[in-house]
């Protein structure tokens, strides 16, 4: 089993919406960076445990628990010639881009940014190198410890 920190805007799918989505689960769509969708089309499994990340928002920070529900497949979006996600070079064939299912595990308190920061116990969080930009990062499974101790 494996642990991945996966970014969501609040304003586009939050830890709420997922809660509401028909068996609270939704399609991990529109990742365009090759290593985050590389991390989804090679690594991650059925079962593999999801911290749910607000990102640029006021309150940024870990949500909620998921996990992962199905393994990659093609994002269709990638697909819909009107659609911000379309890419001209992807194909049915030759898919460029993929995203797996996330379900919601449970919603907890907000982890913020900060208080992270503040545990010297996170330090090696992928999260809080500087510059790591990804959406989605992989999560040590000391630091998932912690994390979980965190918000119990």
């Amino acid at each position: 089993m494996r642990y991945w920190l996966m970014k969501s805007e609040p304003a586009d799918v939050s830890i709420d919406d997922l809660a509401s989505f028909p068996n609270q689960t939704v399609d991990w769509y529109g990742v365009r960076n090759y290593q985050a969708r590389n991390f989804m089309r090679d690594q991650m499994q059925v079962g593999d445990g999801v911290l749910f990340y607000h990102s640029n928002c006021d309150q940024p920070g870990i949500a909620g628990l998921a996990e992962v529900s199905t393994l990659a497949y093609p994002d269709r979006l990638q697909f819909i010639k009107d659609h911000k996600y379309y890419d001209p070079k992807a194909t049915p064939e030759t898919p460029r881009w993929f995203n797996v299912d996330v379900k919601l595990v449970r919603k907890t308190r907000l982890l913020s940014l900060k208080e992270m920061r503040e545990n010297p116990a996170l330090e090696n969080l992928k999260i809080l190198q500087r510059g790591n930009r990804l959406s989605i990062t992989p999560v040590d499974p000391r630091d998932w410890q912690t994390i979980m101790a965190l918000l119990a």
